[in-house]
């Protein structure tokens, strides 16, 4: 499975105005596995970027005056991450730009280039509801080494949010496990487990989260105008 980490850097926070991109940054993971088969680019976006995205990226006109233009670079982009998963942090707005650059040059969405696209951002929040969910948090919550991030960059926060999401996603591998290499397997195997044996504890409600939860249904059926399915079934 093909997997693209991305991140981008703006001149401002409004795709649907006239703030455009400055950096593209994308890491591939493979299997899971990064491969150091990296995309990165910085872009002359035309204008200055404001002073607020500027105090994030650091990137100024002056350094971005002899880079290349979006146009010049899409083709690359679109080969790049044609047909895999994309995974990027807060997906919306990172779509917002790359979506109006394609509009600009008449090509299609940018979803429409790739297998799918995951949003982290909304994991963290289904998985940390209530808590600071930004990339900065994720990695102190998940142990991911941020310390060498002063400034934000494209490529940086794509290599931060790999480790991230791999952390996020960890359960999910419980039943892949790396074997020696063999003429009949490539290393990376999938193993059938018997759970048949296995007796898992039951653990019951108790008075007063049984009373809890009583309100909550009592609550549900009177803002229904008692219409609830589980009152008719009782």
């Amino acid at each position: 499975m093909r997997q693209i980490i991305l991140d981008t850097e703006t001149t401002g926070f409004y795709f649907d105005k006239d703030d455009r991109l400055v950096e593209i940054g994308c890491v591939e993971l493979v299997n899971r596995k990064l491969t150091g088969n990296n995309f990165h680019v910085y872009l002359n976006p035309g204008r200055d970027s404001d002073e607020g995205a500027l105090r994030v990226h650091g990137l100024t006109t002056e350094f971005l005056r002899d880079k290349p233009v979006f146009s010049a670079v899409v083709d690359d982009l679109l080969s790049y991450v044609r047909d895999a998963e994309i995974i990027i942090h807060n997906a919306p707005f990172d779509l917002g730009f790359l979506d109006k650059e394609l509009s600009l040059l008449g090509r299609p969405r940018f979803r429409e280039h790739v297998s799918g696209v995951i949003d982290t951002l909304v994991m963290a929040k289904e998985m940390f509801p209530g808590k600071r969910n930004s990339l900065d948090a994720l990695c102190d919550r998940l142990e991911v080494d941020n310390s060498g991030r002063t400034l934000h960059g494209a490529l940086l926060d794509a290599e931060l949010l790999a480790d991230v999401y791999i952390n996020l996603t960890r359960g999910q591998d419980a039943l892949l496990m790396d074997v020696a290499s063999s003429e009949d397997a490539g290393g990376l195997v999938a193993v059938e487990v018997d759970l048949s044996g296995l007796v898992l504890p039951v653990l019951e409600a108790n008075a007063q989260e049984l009373s809890a939860h009583e309100e909550v249904m009592a609550q549900m059926d009177k803002s229904s105008g008692g219409k609830t399915l589980w009152r008719k079934i009782a």
